[in-house]
């Protein structure tokens, strides 16, 4: 199974693609989309970049499922609705592909990667790199987004496994330690 991580963001997305075959991860690419030719207050403009990236990605790598970063509350409020409508346009481009989509926390992914939900960035990196025999560092927002994709090739086992076991349909299941599936 193709699985694509994303790790929203206004100026910079990242993305990160993994083939999962049971427990094997295999890399297949990652990168960034970035907003940075646009004028700051463009807002409209940046998310049609957001969107139109993520679009890219999808026809050219055709995952089956994705998992996106849920927003955290920033001490700016401001900043914290601009990144809510990032990830708002990643989520359309997501589904209007029809990929089923999971989000998870950065503490989750945080924890599933690296071992502790408070790790930085350049722990998140490393581990990245050593989970999926990188030959250097992913960039930090790449990184992000190939952890998201990991995580979710792990929890995404123990969802077959919750589905298979129960009669409740997938939406009424889906919390998993805080995370959302749809």
């Amino acid at each position: 199974m193709r699985i694509l991580g994303i790790d929203p963001g206004l100026q910079t997305t990242g993305f990160g693609l993994v083939d999962a075959e049971g427990a094997r991860l295999a890399y297949v690419a990652s990168g960034t989309i970035k907003t940075s030719g646009v004028a700051l207050g463009d807002l409209p403009g940046r998310l049609k970049i957001l969107y139109d990236g993520i679009r890219e990605v999808v026809a050219r790598y055709q995952p089956q499922c994705a998992a996106v970063e849920i927003v955290f509350v920033n001490v700016n409020p401001q900043s914290t609705l601009l990144l809510g409508q990032a990830r708002g346009a990643a989520l359309t481009a997501l589904v209007s592909a029809d990929l089923a989509v999971s989000e998870y926390t950065a503490v989750q992914m945080k924890k599933a990667v690296a071992g502790h939900g408070q790790a930085k960035k350049e722990q998140v990196q490393a581990m990245v790199q050593r989970l999926l025999n990188l030959p250097g560092v992913p960039g930090k927002d790449a990184a992000d987004a190939l952890g998201l994709a990991i995580m979710h090739a792990h929890a995404r086992i123990s969802f077959e496994a919750m589905s298979r076991s129960t009669t409740l349909q997938r939406r009424q299941h889906a919390q998993f330690k805080g995370g959302r599936t749809y």
